[in-house]
């Protein structure tokens, strides 16, 4: 699985990005045929949850996308992960249980 990082609007320390690149390599016990991951995140104007996470998963055949927004960028990429392991699973049994 290719990872990449992206910081808009803002420089990200080296823990966070280590921290993003963790919690998205956990995804792979989900699915193991992901092509790319690609995690964005931002700041945003909004006063309670300030920060934004964005990720891209790459799967054959489809992409999924998440978006999340949480007081700190380590809460969001907690909560984007968990909404693509919940698109993951849905996408699994949806397309392999079946045959």
């Amino acid at each position: 699985m290719k990872t990449t990082f992206t910081a808009r609007h803002f420089d990200a320390s080296q823990q966070l990005k280590q921290y993003s690149v963790d919690a998205v390599q956990k995804l792979d016990q989900f699915y193991d045929r992901i092509v790319t991951c690609d995690i964005i995140l931002e700041p945003t104007p909004d006063d309670e949850e300030p920060q934004q996470a964005e990720l891209n998963v790459k799967i054959p055949q489809k992409l999924l996308n998440a978006k999340e927004k949480a007081p700190t960028y380590e809460q969001a990429m907690n909560r984007v992960v968990d909404n693509i392991t919940r698109q993951l699973k849905k996408y699994k049994n949806k397309h392999f249980t079946n045959h």
